[in-house]
């Protein structure tokens, strides 16, 4: 190729490149009122931006993968905890984590009803956004969230593997089905709970789970209508108000932050194999 040549090729895949790259640009541009939902884009989204603008929040959570990477990504949080446990965290961060216990410390920006209202219906609008599944990493809420670290837990505390503990499900097997949806259920039941005994996130650790159940249905103060284990934990899964865990991080006013959508988001054959799951957590 003589420079004749040479200066052709460059000239010819420079605009090659640059018209790519306009093409794709405005065909972004075109589609980013359907992804991202435009129409959707109330006062209160725009005014809960501002307010995710005005906190800095960015400086340590990332949006889409944008941010910094000191907290967890909040692409779909609301979509892992409900309104009420979003309202109660940004009033009183310090109630569910603190430096010591969770190794990082989320700082009480004393923000207005208003601006957590608006806040978390901009994350929301957020999670809702077509984003092609981008970033591709799960939520770190806690350390103990990180893939892992719950086998580790247990190898550091001796603690049997459960008879669940299983490597593949089986469409035959509800145990192993169950363990299954266990990660898989929208929320994800693992995004909020351990099953390492001792080893609370955002929900109450599950390990010994029938254990405490059998418990709980024996004290006075169980006001709910379950009478063995497993019609306990299928009432936790359909109604977790039914019996409240102690623990501030875990209710207010006498509701539990866990979703209520289980009941009617998943099938009855579902519900039953999580429940043969947990139901080996003893």
């Amino acid at each position: 190729m003589n420079k004749r040549q040479s200066r052709l090729f460059a000239i010819g895949a420079t605009a090659l490149s640059a018209l790519a790259f306009l093409g794709l640009t405005i065909d972004s541009h075109r589609q980013f009122g359907t992804l991202t939902h435009a129409e959707n884009i109330t006062p209160a989204v725009a005014h809960g931006k501002d307010v995710w603008h005005k906190y800095n929040c960015i400086n340590c959570h990332t949006l889409f993968g944008e941010g910094a990477y000191y907290a967890p990504d909040l692409t779909k949080i609301t979509q892992h905890r409900g309104a009420a446990y979003l309202q109660a965290y940004l009033r009183d961060p310090a109630r569910f984590y603190d430096e010591k216990r969770s190794r990082r410390l989320m700082p009480t920006q004393n923000l207005s009803e208003s601006e957590i209202t608006d806040v978390i219906a901009f994350l929301d609008w957020v999670s809702k956004v077509d984003n092609q599944d981008w970033p591709p990493r799960p939520i770190l809420v806690v350390g103990n969230a990180l893939p892992g670290a719950d086998q580790a837990a247990k190898r550091e505390s001796g603690v049997a593997t459960p008879t669940a503990d299983r490597s593949a499900a089986s469409a035959q097997d509800p145990i192993a089905s169950g363990q299954a949806l266990f990660s898989a259920v929208t929320p994800p039941c693992a995004v909020c709970h351990s099953v390492t005994p001792g080893v609370n996130m955002a929900g109450p650790s599950l390990g010994g789970i029938a254990t405490r159940a059998q418990q709980r249905i024996a004290t006075a103060d169980y006001k709910g209508r379950a009478k063995d284990v497993p019609s306990y934990i299928r009432e936790s899964i359909e109604h977790p108000s039914a019996y409240i865990v102690p623990g501030t991080m875990y209710s207010s006013n006498g509701q539990s932050f866990m979703p209520s959508t289980y009941a009617s988001s998943l099938k009855p054959e579902q519900i039953d194999q999580l429940v043969a799951y947990l139901a080996t957590l003893k």
